[in-house]
């Protein structure tokens, strides 16, 4: 297995990039004994509490189909996913796996998910009451998990809500709750006291709900400490190498890196612009690379740069190359006039995502978050998935 961490270099003599169809673009590697690594280290950090897998919108953007095959096989058991179409694809994948759907149900779609048998997490009575209603069909109380809104004001059930289920024993005699759940505002601030004022919210309620399994960490909470890890965690982004925590970083390293092709090299003459609308002019000769990388291939368009202003960048052997000029749907172009010995030249590949420039970084240039730099990264590159015992 060819290992990306931490001195891979760029050249097309690299067996990496040579294994890269010579038309694409650019390549997407994701690393998946690093993934099953970030897993077993959350288990391992949390335990006692279980360690479940967030698996989202396409394991947020890596490949469902590929990531969670690997975190069954390294031993994760719950998966989350956000719709009953997740649901349904995730069962095929790990089919011994508990499979809740955040998103609840909608009207008239219970039996989908007893078909599947996957967990819905209810969020208000009406959806308990459907669900309520679907144990009585099947005979026998459906597994589902309750959520509360302790102070995100998204999905969840109030408090006055969670009190009228409490005092509906016949509505819960309907349910088989495994799980009891929440989520936190503002765990990425370790200091935000709302992270204290929803914990403590929780503690309040949960007594009122019957007997289950209580969670309320997804990937930041759980670097909140051992107070608020309780039954279960939920680590998505710090599963595929995310440190967006303010505080204590995550016990995991990155899976993903990201390279495109330099398309052409060229001279500008002072006074030259570059790229759409003229927004950048040279007021000396430079150096460009043109990139075959855009903003359908998850560049964001806030990484553009016009004359006097930083934006985005993208690293040559671990030396980095500021863009200029707007970033379009295929292309940017990046200043690299400092790279004399040796030079940028046309085929050489350019970091977008690696060892120089991490998630957060790439997102805080953009004026976003790490989270919408991993989900957005586009179909167009080569997708390469490492294993152990797997070639690249």
């Amino acid at each position: 297995m060819t290992r990306l961490w931490p001195d891979l270099m760029p050249s097309n003599s690299n067996a990496f990039f040579a294994a890269a169809p010579p038309e694409a673009p650019g390549i997407l590697a994701i690393d998946l004994d690093q993934l099953a690594a970030n897993w077993q280290a959350l288990r391992d950090y949390v335990a006692p509490a279980q360690c479940a897998a967030v698996v989202k919108a396409d394991a947020y953007g890596l490949g469902a189909d590929r990531v969670i095959p690997a975190l069954a096989a390294a031993g994760c058991r719950v998966f989350f996913v956000a719709t009953l179409a997740e649901a349904r694809q995730a069962r095929t994948l790990a089919p011994q796996g508990n499979i809740l759907v955040l998103d609840g149900i909608t009207p008239g779609a219970s039996e989908a998910y007893t078909q599947i048998n996957a967990w819905p997490v209810l969020s208000s009575l009406a959806e308990i009451k459907e669900w309520g209603q679907e144990g009585v069909q099947r005979g026998s109380p459906a597994p589902c998990a309750l959520h509360i809104d302790t102070g995100l004001n998204r999905l969840g059930m109030s408090e006055p809500e969670i009190r009228a289920l409490a005092g509906d024993t016949h509505l819960l005699g309907r349910l088989d709750i495994r799980l009891v759940m929440s989520h936190l505002a503002c765990a990425d601030e370790p200091d935000h006291p709302k992270n204290a004022k929803q914990h403590d919210v929780m503690r309040q309620l949960r007594p009122l709900l019957p007997n289950a399994a209580t969670s309320l960490a997804a990937s930041d909470g759980i670097m909140l400490g051992p107070n608020f890890h309780f039954d279960l965690v939920r680590p998505g982004y710090a599963l595929y190498g995310g440190q967006a925590s303010k505080g204590r970083p995550a016990p995991v390293k990155p899976v993903v890196q990201s390279f495109a092709r330099v398309l052409q090299v060229r001279d500008l003459a002072p006074g030259a612009t570059v790229g759409y609308s003229a927004s950048y002019s040279a007021e000396q000769p430079r150096r460009i690379a043109v990139i075959a990388a855009g903003y359908a291939d998850g560049f964001f368009r806030h990484l553009s740069a016009a004359a006097g202003e930083t934006g985005g960048f993208v690293a040559f052997s671990g030396k980095r190359a500021p863009v200029v000029g707007r970033v379009s749907m295929d292309l940017i172009t990046t200043d690299v006039t400092a790279f004399n010995d040796p030079s940028v030249v046309r085929g050489d590949w350019a970091e977008i995502l690696g060892p120089t420039i991490t998630l957060e970084e790439m997102g805080a240039a953009a004026g976003t978050i790490g989270y919408e730099t991993l989900t957005r990264l586009g179909r167009r590159f080569h997708r390469v998935y490492l294993e152990r015992d797997g070639d690249i």
